[in-house]
């Protein structure tokens, strides 16, 4: 697969997202909305960082196990309840994103939503990649 990503010089300079990215590939990829569930169906975590990274790190082992690889997300919707506590934590959740998922940036959004299907969630995942 190859991506390119585009931030045209007449938009706001991206921080944490592209504006668009390109991708060729042969396979997509579309990934289910993950949240902070433990194995046993529970959510886990108090804190907006802590379920992010518990939701992220799903997303990415479902990546994984279809063949892909963060590098190879074109897009990712984070959904939350609270998208002021969101932008409180930024510069966390950005760099649990980095830890994780490097800084290939897919295009990306925020959506701040009612609730979510379990109620103790406070962030959801979604997204899809393109694989070679």
């Amino acid at each position: 697969m190859t991506t390119e990503r585009v931030n045209p010089p007449e938009l706001s300079p991206p921080q944490g997202f592209s504006h668009a990215v390109v991708a060729t590939g042969s396979r997509v990829v579309f990934l289910a909305g993950q949240t902070a569930l433990d194995t046993d169906g529970k959510i886990v975590g108090d804190t907006l960082p802590e379920q992010f990274e518990k939701a992220l790190t799903g997303l990415l082992t479902a990546l994984r196990a279809a063949g892909g690889t963060p590098a190879d997300l074109a897009r990712v919707t984070v959904y939350a309840t609270d998208v002021a506590d969101y932008r409180t934590h930024v510069r966390e959740l950005g760099s649990v994103w980095r830890r994780l998922a490097g800084r290939d940036y897919p295009a990306m959004a925020v959506v701040e939503v009612v609730r979510l299907w379990d109620e103790q969630a406070l962030v959801e995942l979604d997204g899809f990649a393109v694989l070679p």
